[in-house]
């Protein structure tokens, strides 16, 4: 019997295997088990040194049987097995319990694969009950003893459940039924670039017979991967494409006309152009699919907005989503103020979030039903069924890697194809840019609008310089003293209570403290009673207070009501205080460098100069450090997103997880292997070019099938 990818895991190596590698794996298919790549690869020559296995950790060692034991046990019926194991540097235990006839197998000089939770007992490391597979026939083995010592053994990403060794094996059994493949790289592009054949490929990486048929496997399914991916996004800007858009042409003497009139500056010559490229998008034949990105106050809302006026001339309605409420009050704020009194009545700016007062929230909703409101800002809650629109003609996205491709398209199924506008504080690598937004056209603003007094950043290393902690709060009082105002960012908001705040999006790394040292609760404790803060107004914000609560708290600050704000990470984007001197961000080291820069982008906004001290005890020479020291050292944006990138690994690139080390690529990497993902973008343009319905690419075609999985492909459908 044959399978393809496509086939049932069940039907492929039984029900109950299935079961156990869906719950630990996801996989469903032949091609979800098959995309499973070893992570590594042993060798029975070479041995993992006992000594320094990690206590509690699930591995895989090449070992040698020495001693084996078995006695009866004291409080119970049965026998304990007892079987010492070593490799040559060091020695462990393996115990079974009831299961005497092991010692069949497990005689001294055999050697195998053991693998299993490493645990301790009386000072000594052991296994309890490990999985283990024994190298075959001793005298064959002697025979083919170079060969057998040099064949690479996989060792794959395991959990408790499933062994390394075990998914080797159902692999195997696999691969043994896999028929014919459709290959998803055309022959010339294959050819062109000395790649195997699908199947080869697929054969080697699972079970190379040397170590140089390793590498070949891996660059060919780095360019399928890369391929599909790409194709998958052109595809998805072809589908945006075929749409029709209705055009939004601007007016003579109409609202983007008055309000460019009544701008008390010059737009920068790239807010001036990128304004240009939206606004002969509004009048395309499809709809706008854009991706804006410029630092933290570069005029990104300026941009929008001026994308707003143009389409409210015909009656369109746009929707500005934002990731948080107290963002979504500060943007319909900032709009009201630029528009001013004379146009904010004619465009009615509205606010629509999950948490305003039902009263309230039905008034809003009335008027964006309507059509009155021609300007929407609101959350997630703009996405639910209930709200529905007079004619929406442009959605606005704020920060998008808070934002998968799913929303995007919920958000565009309110309208009949509106156009989109995505807009990103986050500077983006050219890379992520062509891997994660590939479906988006990208503007960049870099420019930033004169009259700023820039920002100087200090890494304050407090385990090494305790003195400079008190230092940071002299520095606090003296710009108080100067009629300025002081943001104090706290990963957590309890740290006693442990939890990371969820908006510290960054996994650990080595170096980083296990747990906050300071939250928001002790940071304003200790401030409470520290005799320079006596007369200082100090006020917290963070995500469990009540919406109404954090708008006010907000609002006083943005009056200089307050002096001293100590928040979590609520205020990353869109907050904007010019008067706001300083940015004091403890633990440091607990946040990725993106949002470190963020968050230093809120002070040094009007004519005050910006400084940031970046609070750290992470040890100098660990990536934590580096990560801190990465952003004192440039205020680059695109410099730090590289840099970013490096220490932290690609996110789920289609979907929406798109941060963090659940990476939905396999064996691609966006900044090792971008020119392989240049390469490709170009051959899936050329192939489309020919065949955009992927007719004569039946392998390609099926792959994108396989890759882009049914939820992703809703999603993709969903405009």
């Amino acid at each position: 019997m044959s399978f393809t990818l496509e086939s049932r895991l069940d039907g492929a190596v039984g029900g109950k295997t299935a079961g156990v590698l869906s719950r630990a794996f996801g996989m469903k298919t032949v091609g979800d088990l098959l995309v499973h790549y070893p992570r590594r690869y042993a060798h029975r020559g070479e041995l993992t040194p006992i000594r320094l296995l990690p206590l509690g950790e699930t591995v895989t060692i090449v070992a040698e049987v020495k001693r084996v034991n078995e006695r009866r046990m004291q409080q119970r019926k049965g026998t304990i097995l007892e079987v010492v194991i070593g490799d040559g540097n060091g020695e462990m235990s393996l115990t079974f319990f009831g299961q005497a006839w092991r010692m069949k197998e497990l005689r001294p000089g055999r050697r195998g694969v053991f693998s299993g939770k490493v645990g301790e007992y009386r000072g000594a490391m052991q296994f309890t009950h490990p999985d283990y597979e024994l190298f075959d026939d001793e005298d064959e083995a002697r025979v083919n003893a170079e060969a057998f010592a040099n064949q690479p053994i996989p060792i794959y990403p395991a959990t408790s459940t499933v062994a390394s060794w075990q998914i080797q094996k159902i692999a195997a059994l696999v691969l043994d039924g896999l028929g014919p493949l459709d290959d998803p790289l055309p022959g010339e592009v294959r050819a062109k670039r000395g790649l195997l054949p699908a199947r080869d490929a697929i054969e080697r990486i699972h079970r190379p017979d040397f170590d140089d048929q390793i590498g070949p496997a891996r660059q060919t399914l780095r360019m399928h991967e890369a391929l599909v991916l790409q194709t998958a996004l052109l595809q998805q800007r072809q589908f945006v494409r075929a749409l029709s858009a209705t055009a939004r042409p601007a007016r003579p003497g109409g609202l983007l006309e008055r309000f460019d009139a009544g701008l008390p500056w010059q737009l920068t010559p790239d807010q001036a152009e990128v304004g240009e490229r939206v606004s002969a998008d509004l009048v395309g034949a499809w709809p706008m699919n854009r991706l804006v990105q410029g630092e933290v106050g570069s005029g990104k809302t300026l941009v929008a907005l001026r994308a707003m006026l143009q389409v409210a001339e015909s009656g369109g309605q746009s929707a500005l989503i934002a990731p948080t409420e107290v963002l979504a009050g500060q943007h319909l704020r900032t709009i009201a103020r630029m528009l001013g009194p004379t146009l904010a009545p004619e465009l009615m700016p509205t606010l629509l979030t999950g948490q305003m007062p039902a009263a309230e929230r039905r008034k809003a909703a009335l008027r964006v039903a309507s059509g009155q409101a021609l300007i929407v800002v609101g959350t997630h809650a703009l996405l639910s069924e209930t709200t529905t629109f007079a004619d929406l003609g442009l959605v606005v996205v704020d920060e998008q890697h808070r934002f998968g491709v799913e929303q995007r398209e919920t958000l565009r199924g309110k309208g009949s194809s509106p156009h989109a506008l995505v807009l990103t504080a986050t500077p983006i690598p050219r890379t992520v840019a062509m891997t994660v937004f590939g479906d988006l056209d990208v503007s960049t603003i870099r420019t930033m609008p004169s009259g700023r007094a820039g920002i100087q950043t200090f890494v304050a290393p407090v385990a090494e310089k305790p003195g400079w902690f008190g230092r940071v709060w002299e520095r606090a009082a003296e710009e108080v003293s100067k009629g300025h105002q002081v943001f104090v960012v706290c990963p957590a908001i309890d740290a006693e209570a442990g939890a990371r705040d969820a908006d510290a999006e960054a996994p650990p790394v080595e170096g980083e403290a296990p747990k906050a040292q300071w939250g928001v609760v002790q940071v304003a404790d200790v401030l409470s009673r520290h005799p320079l803060f006596s007369g200082l107004r100090v006020a917290i914000l963070h995500g469990k207070l009540p919406s109404d609560e954090k708008d006010s708290v907000m609002q006083s600050f943005s009056r200089g009501e307050i002096d001293v704000l100590v928040a979590t990470t609520v205020i990353e984007v869109g907050v904007d205080v010019p008067n706001a001197s300083t940015m004091i961000i403890l633990d440091a080291d607990r946040f990725g460098v993106s949002q470190l820069h963020q968050l230093r982008g809120r002070v040094g906004r009007g004519g005050v100069p910006g400084l940031c001290l970046l609070v750290t005890e992470a040890p100098p020479g660990t990536p934590a450090r580096a990560r801190v020291e990465a952003v004192a050292a440039t205020l680059d944006g695109f410099e730090l997103a590289e840099v970013d990138l490096e220490l932290r690994g690609e996110g789920d690139v289609l979907g929406d997880a798109q941060s963090g080390a659940r990476s939905s690529l396999r064996l691609l990497r966006v900044v090792k292997d971008a020119d392989i993902i240049a390469d490709a973008r170009a051959e899936a343009e050329r192939i489309l070019a020919d065949d955009p319905a992927l007719l004569a690419h039946a392998g390609l075609a099926a792959a994108i099938e396989r890759r882009v999985g049914m939820e992703e492909r809703a999603a993709l459908a969903k405009n």
